[in-house]
């Protein structure tokens, strides 16, 4: 460190009372310790650009690097388990930045007393995850934590994947007469994890989203189109995306409510534990951001994956002084979409 290195901390405790009584992520208040703290202690241009990852260039190469932790409950849960969640998570943010990933690191926080049955089906289904994204499993670490303490199993993955896009692709490339795609229905993952935890049983099961979108993002950028951002919808769901991009290209995002797909087991889920499905943590879909002339022949492309045959154009990007997303509800009415003071749904991804 040099020696003319100091540093005091940016945001006072007495600023952010609630700040260790928040679950997850997403909510205005995680955004702001994110920004006002880790984001001025850290700052550099790489974490400036606020993406999914960071894309570097070296030896003439360029390619994005990104990390996430998985703190899950339960473990297992429909559609999916905390080992294949944290693969794909990672995964799918490398593809957002336009990247096919290559290279995983697997970091283990394990309670003592968990059963290495357990353990096993995680591991086997983190290497099935790997296989289906063609990427690798290179290096981890293992730590045991004493019974009570980790509440099972917690899982830290990263990963480096080559950049295959020749433009830049980040909220700050996102510019007014944009148009907004979604790549499928929304709020399943948070909700498949919540019925299980509250004991709902619908007549038809609601099964986690949760899957790798490097195949569809690669098609859109092998066919050539203009791409400007990319953005996969987990902690905070689709609003708190729309959000973050909104603010750091400094533009309005209006949304059609109408437009936007949810599966009815998952919207009666919503309506009985309180939630708003637009918030619901996701984990096998993405919002692109693309100019209008381009918008038809994207969901062309994505409608011919299975995970995104109910693509969507849910709204446009129009100038601003400042970042906002506005939503025209079904019934016709306009209103501000927030971020969240909090996190709607503990514990999900």
């Amino acid at each position: 460190m040099p020696a003319d290195f100091t540093l005091s901390c940016p945001v006072p405790i007495q600023d952010y009372p609630q700040v260790t009584l928040a679950h997850g992520g997403g909510g205005r208040l995680t955004q702001q310790l994110i920004d006002r703290l880790f984001g001025a202690a850290f700052r550099n241009p790489l974490l400036d650009q606020k993406h999914d990852g960071a894309v570097m260039e070296t030896d003439g190469r360029r390619l994005a690097f990104t990390t996430d932790s998985y703190v899950v409950h339960p473990l297992f849960f429909p559609g999916g388990d905390i080992g294949s969640l944290a693969v794909n998570g990672t995964v799918n943010d490398l593809a957002m930045c336009g990247a096919r990933a290559r290279w995983l690191s697997c970091g283990f926080i394990i309670e003592e007393g968990l059963a290495m049955e357990t353990l096993w089906k995680v591991v086997r289904s983190m290497r099935q995850a790997a296989d289906a994204a063609g990427a690798q499993i290179v290096t981890g670490d293992t730590k045991v934590v004493d019974k009570g303490r980790g509440d099972g199993l917690y899982v830290n993955t990263a990963g480096v994947g080559v950049v295959e896009s020749a433009r830049p692709i980040a909220p700050a490339q996102v510019v007014p007469g944009d148009v907004v795609l979604l790549s499928g229905d929304v709020g399943r993952h948070g909700m498949a994890i919540m019925s299980v935890r509250e004991g709902l049983q619908f007549e038809s099961p609601i099964q986690s989203d949760c899957a790798p979108l490097v195949e569809p993002v690669m098609d859109l950028l092998q066919a050539g189109l203009e791409i400007h951002c990319l953005r996969d919808l987990t902690r905070g769901g689709l609003a708190s995306a729309l959000n973050e991009i909104a603010a750091v290209a400094a533009v309005q995002v209006d949304i059609d409510e109408a437009a936007v797909p949810v599966e009815e087991p998952v919207r009666g889920a919503c309506e009985i534990l309180g939630f708003d499905p637009l918030y619901v943590a996701n984990e096998g879909r993405f919002a692109a951001f693309v100019p209008a002339r381009e918008a038809e022949r994207a969901l062309q492309i994505l409608r011919g994956h299975s995970q995104c045959q109910a693509a969507a154009t849910i709204g446009v990007v129009k100038k601003a002084d400042a970042g906002l997303v506005t939503l025209k509800s079904r019934i016709g009415a306009s209103r501000i979409l927030d971020l969240l003071s909090g996190e709607q749904l503990p514990r999900i991804c």
